[in-house]
């Protein structure tokens, strides 16, 4: 086998993903691997694409806008206009990421609030009970 040419056990040994998940990608029409029969195998393209798939999810990019981003890929002159709607979805993202931080360093402040209120009620309700 060429080496340009992957097959999915071997693309999922690669980028720890299953052939499940390969298949779902291939059918939201993100990847093309070639077929030979039964037999998908991928090319240094569906690598690439694969990459910039679980990136966009580790960021937490919809499904759509990762289409719409590597749809681009596929446009003629289309780089500058890439990483234009890129920067625009990354900005959106991160900004939605540090609102669900500040929402979430709230909630911990409460509750390390709460644990204290409690545990202190606990060594009171502990030093009464000795004495």
């Amino acid at each position: 086998m060429s080496e340009d040419l992957m097959t999915i056990r071997q693309m999922c040994d690669a980028f720890d993903v299953t052939p499940r998940t390969l298949r779902f990608y291939e059918s939201k029409e993100l990847l093309a691997p070639r077929r030979e029969g039964q037999k998908r195998l991928f090319t240094r393209r569906d690598r690439a694409r694969l990459k910039l798939i679980l990136r966009g999810k580790k960021f937490g990019f919809t499904l759509e806008e990762i289409r719409q981003l590597l749809d681009l890929y596929g446009q003629g002159r289309a780089q500058e206009h890439q990483l234009v709607r890129t920067h625009e979805i990354a900005r959106e993202r991160l900004e939605d990421l540090r609102a669900r931080r500040a929402e979430l360093d709230e909630a911990v402040a409460e509750l390390e609030s709460e644990i204290d209120f409690v545990g202190k009620k606990l060594a009171d309700i502990r030093n009464s009970s000795a004495a």
